[in-house]
């Protein structure tokens, strides 16, 4: 693998501008045939065999009109004390708007509150169309499921309200399933403000603007032709809309992380002598031998979600492994390229005192550091692991949920019409409960089946049943007395279906389903909870064994897996104190708690496990370079730290700036993952890295190498560092630049 990496790292520097203009025609290849062609990202909530996809398919089968997706446009008068029921104008004006909803394509039917206050106050209170106190209208605005739909349908919805909203007496606020289904990713002020920290960082770390502005370069072209390519790959699997957001700010994270190993052990070479040519293609056969095993495992451990067997999952992280493995592909192919076309000029344009990489291939801070480490191992291991045992300890408390609208900024309308809808008729009309029962051989229990729904106490209202006689299928619409993401509604959901329906339903061959997105989530949330230590123990036993294979050592994969266990628990401790608790919520602009997004947990799971498998082989494998030379244990940990440290800083520095800058954008689930991502990489790079591991390889001595001869027999031999083999290195000629003063990265 090695050789073949060092021909093509050469070769890459040699020919700058064929892999460059490869690229370029690749990316306008993929840019033009998705901007032609490319399939709108849309969300979906259905997982077969879930309790709320069997209502889906019953609704369906029936053709119901709860079937496809809904919107909810709600209105109020503008000015304090006025009601619908004590203003013509304000009732002219929701007649207006309701007619302009009807009127659009691709609306099979709306409320009709109009018609309703026209009949009287009390009328209208009971139909549900208008609060009680006459403040809240709402238009329910029912579409064809979701196939059939497409975001040009949210588009004319917003525009009409933007249009009905001018000179209007009514403030008109528009939320449900179309806006979750359709809403666009926001901005890319997450990206950009990780760009900008990744560029002060890099600046810092090599003090020169080429050097800067090579992984930049190679991570925004990556990003860019992975990006685009999910609308392609939406014809195979069905990519959810958040999808994109999330693998942006994983492919942007490694992919200046990959770049900066690469360019790392280049300016190393360059200073020892090397021409441009030989150091690029001993950085790709060395450290991007280190970079594919790396990315390699980040995408076989995302793709591992698929074990969760939730689709929108599953295609989550198809689309954040088309990322990495693009921002893998171009860290050995166009950064090298990029390497060549600047040849020695990489250490020009300084900012400051440029940093190349002659000199000593140690820091003499950080072996100091390894030394006071290495002296005070028990009282480190001891009181690190005391601390991230009681940072982990609010895991336990996790509360698994999806947030609703709720947890919105208040600019945004989707969170004006909760807040409206929720005080004009109570929390649980924002998130009804759509039970579809199969009477086609027992149509008589409809009626029971809704009084036992109505007289239960999580219950606040049923509408009156929709019976499909010809299709056998009765729909209930329940509203429950508390919030969607609220833990009381999924109590209700769960005893209605383990007690209240089977108490109606226990002599008669009818079934009842419950569905709609709030117990779809719930559903979601279950099936992913339960199929979570099944993954964890999945990913584990992966990272055993790769870590045996490289390392040959028995101790050190088991050291890694405690502590990648130990480092994701105290991430998840974090995140219930924010997110759960409150504590520093303002600071990333929430306005209250909410409940973490059930895939969260094991997306986040599987890609830290190859995110520390980054500083994991980068680390250990100087360490063990070291020992197979010295047999000095203590030595070699103490050279590993000294030699790596600067790098695993500089790289989770970038990666915490990328991460923490999607925690201040606007949608909560992208904050849960931005900050704990970030919280992630620090405790790893820091505390775990730099602490517990040359502590603990301290402790065991020479027991960290050990291996059963049997078991090493078996084992293939790999390479990591990629050195073995390789050719006598090409010097440069004389006439060449000589390097300047050198300060390791």
């Amino acid at each position: 693998m090695s050789h073949r990496l060092y021909r093509l790292g050469r070769y890459a520097a040699r020919r700058p501008w064929s892999v460059i203009g490869t690229w370029l025609v690749m990316a306008l290849l993929v840019i033009g045939a998705s901007t032609m062609f490319g399939s709108e990202l849309e969300d979906s909530l259905e997982v077969p065999g879930l309790d709320s996809a069997q209502a889906a398919d019953l609704l369906e089968a029936a053709e119901s009109d709860t079937a496809g997706l809904s919107a909810l446009v709600v209105m109020t008068p503008s000015e304090e004390g006025v009601t619908f029921f004590n203003s013509a104008e304000a009732r002219a004006e929701v007649s207006k708007i309701q007619t302009g909803i009807a009127e659009l394509s691709n609306v099979t039917g709306t409320s009709d509150p109009a018609g309703d206050l026209a009949q009287g106050a009390d009328v209208a209170t009971t139909s549900g169309s208008v609060s009680p106190d006459g403040r809240v209208a709402l238009v329910q605005v029912q579409y064809p499921v979701v196939d059939e739909v497409s975001v040009k349908d949210l588009e004319n919805l917003r525009t009409l309200g933007v249009e009905a909203q001018q000179g209007s007496p009514l403030q008109i606020e528009m939320g449900g399933e179309l806006f979750f289904t359709f809403q666009e990713a926001e901005t890319g002020t997450g990206e950009m403000v990780g760009l900008v920290a990744a560029v002060i960082i890099l600046l810092l770390a090599f003090g020169s603007i080429i050097a800067m502005g090579l992984p930049i370069a190679m991570a925004i072209f990556g990003l860019a032709v992975g990006i685009s390519s999910m609308a392609l790959i939406n014809y195979l699997v069905d990519i959810p809309s958040w999808a994109p957001q999330i693998a942006t700010m994983i492919g942007l994270g490694v992919g200046i992380d990959y770049a900066l190993f690469l360019l790392t052990r280049h300016r190393e070479f360059l200073s020892n002598g090397m021409t441009v040519e030989e150091s690029a293609g001993r950085a790709v056969a060395t450290a991007g031998q280190a970079v594919l095993f790396a990315g390699g495992t980040v995408v076989i451990a995302i793709l591992g979600l698929a074990v969760a067997g939730v689709p929108a999952l599953t295609a989550a992280g198809i689309a954040t492994s088309v990322i990495v493995a693009i921002m893998v592909t171009a860290s050995v192919t166009l950064l090298p390229a990029l390497l060549g076309l600047a040849g020695h000029r990489i250490n020009r344009a300084a900012f400051g005192r440029a940093r190349t990489a002659d000199g000593p291939k140690v820091s003499m801070r950080w072996m100091r550091w390894g030394k006071h480490v290495s002296s005070h191992a028990w009282l480190y291991v001891v009181a690190v692991s005391v601390l991230l045992l009681a940072v982990a300890a609010p895991a336990l408390a996790l509360r698994m949920g999806s947030p609703d609208a709720g947890t919105l900024p208040e600019t945004r309308t989707e969170r004006q019409a909760y807040d409206l809808v929720a005080e004009g008729f109570g929390p649980g009309i924002n998130g009804p409960l759509v039970i579809a029962v199969d009477i086609s051989q027992d149509p008589s229990v409809t009626q029971p089946l809704f009084d036992a729904i109505a007289s239960d106490a999580g219950i606040a209202d049923v509408a009156a049943p929709q019976v499909n006689t010809g299709a056998g299928v009765a729909t209930l619409l329940a509203y429950p007395t508390t919030a969607p993401q609220d833990g009381a509604t999924l109590d209700t959901i769960k005893r209605l279906r383990a007690d209240v329906f089977p108490a109606v339903l226990d002599q008669s061959p009818a079934q009842a389903h419950i569905g709609g997105s709030t117990a779809a989530f719930a559903d979601i949330g279950d099936q992913l909870k339960n199929r979570l230590p099944l993954f964890i123990a999945a990913v584990i036993l992966l990272s055993l064994i790769l870590l045996t294979i490289v390392f040959r050592s028995i101790l050190v994969p088991m050291k890694a897996a405690v502590l990648n266990l130990l480092s994701i628990g105290a991430t998840y401790g974090v995140l219930v104190m924010v997110f759960q608790w409150g504590w520093g919520i303002g600071l990333i602009g929430l306005e209250s708690t909410l409940p973490i997004e059930p895939f969260l947990p094991m997306f986040m799971f599987a890609v830290l496990f190859g995110l520390s498998m980054d500083y994991e082989v980068f680390l250990l494998s100087r360490v063990r370079e070291e020992y197979l030379l010295t047999h000095d244990n203590n030595g070699s940990v103490i050279y590993g730290i000294a030699s790596t440290a600067r790098v695993i800083t500089s790289a989770a520095l970038i990666m915490i700036a990328v991460f923490l800058g999607f925690a201040f954008g606007e949608n909560p689930v992208i904050k849960v993952m931005g900050l704990g991502l970030a919280t992630a990489i620090f405790i790893d790079a820091t505390l775990i890295r730099l602490i517990v591991v040359p502590a603990t390889m301290t402790l065991l001595g020479h027991a960290n190498w050990w291996i059963p001869g049997w078991l090493d027999r078996l084992l293939p031999t790999i390479d990591i560092e990629g050195e073995a083999g390789l050719p006598q290195p090409e010097m440069a000629g004389e006439d060449l630049p000589a390097p300047r003063e050198t300060v390791t990265v």
